[in-house]
């Protein structure tokens, strides 16, 4: 398994807490707008719900596609990919501070999104009462652009990837991260939405994706410092190589 892949699924599982307490209305309503017989068969409500989270996934993975493409033409343009893997763990760091409610500053991205939930949220109403699982992933497709910082910080990791392919990859893992909690909030929501307001819960998710964040940071530092010592050492080579050569001209030479 891919380590971004792996990772992305880390990170969701660790925002999932996160994904129930803000997505708790959601699946509230979502409950409510299927028929009282689904509602008292939790096996039946189960695969309702399956098909909410399929739609949302598959909105992330669209969401990624379009990010790796953009990230693939930034990098045709010259960026350097270790800027990009920095700017990742940057989102990483800010991403664990709002995890922890130390720092709220995505939620600046939050509002910027909800411009755009306010197009797409009214397509939804035209989707109740929910009568088949069909339906119910349709719904999960608008349900998938729902503002939120914690998707936005995957996103901007699936920027950096620049491989349309690798960004839909990256959330799809991420998706599949919050999959367990959503699912099972879905059927115990009240419980849960008890759980996902812990503190203590909170704060250790949100370490341990900055903990995340500054060892992608490091790794990217690492790599630019290597990259420059490399290109250091190649000059370096090429001009004792030149030096040394008796077939290059001696002025050549006093150039290099």
């Amino acid at each position: 398994m891919d380590l971004s892949f792996g990772a992305a699924i880390i990170v969701g599982l660790l925002g999932s807490s996160h994904c129930i307490g803000m997505c708790g209305g959601i699946v509230a309503a979502l409950n409510m707008g299927v028929s009282e017989n689904i509602n008292q068969r939790p096996e039946a409500l189960f695969v309702y719900h399956l098909g909410y989270n399929a739609g949302r996934i598959i909105s992330y993975m669209l969401v990624g596609l379009l990010a790796g493409s953009l990230g693939a033409g930034l990098l045709r343009l010259g960026l350097n990919p270790v800027a990009g893997q920095l700017l990742a763990a940057a989102f990483m760091i800010a991403l664990g501070l709002y995890l922890a409610d130390w720092w709220r500053g995505l939620a600046l991205l939050e509002k910027l999104g909800s411009r755009l939930w306010r197009h797409i949220q009214p397509l939804g109403q035209g989707l109740f009462p929910i009568q088949n699982p069909l339906q119910a992933m349709l719904l999960g497709l608008l349900w998938g652009w729902l503002p939120c910082g914690l998707v936005y910080s995957v996103v901007a990791w699936s920027l950096t990837t620049g491989n349309a392919l690798d960004g839909a990859k990256l959330m799809l893992g991420f998706g599949i991260g919050t999959l367990p909690a959503l699912l099972i909030a879905g059927n115990a929501l009240n419980y849960f939405r008890h759980w996902a307001r812990s503190p203590l819960l909170r704060v250790t998710a949100g370490i341990m994706v900055i903990a995340f964040g500054i060892y992608s940071g490091i790794s990217g530092f690492t790599q630019l410092q290597h990259h420059h010592h490399h290109a250091e050492s190649s000059s370096t080579s090429l001009s004792h190589s030149m030096n040394r050569s008796p077939r290059i001209p001696a002025i050549l030479r006093k150039v290099a």
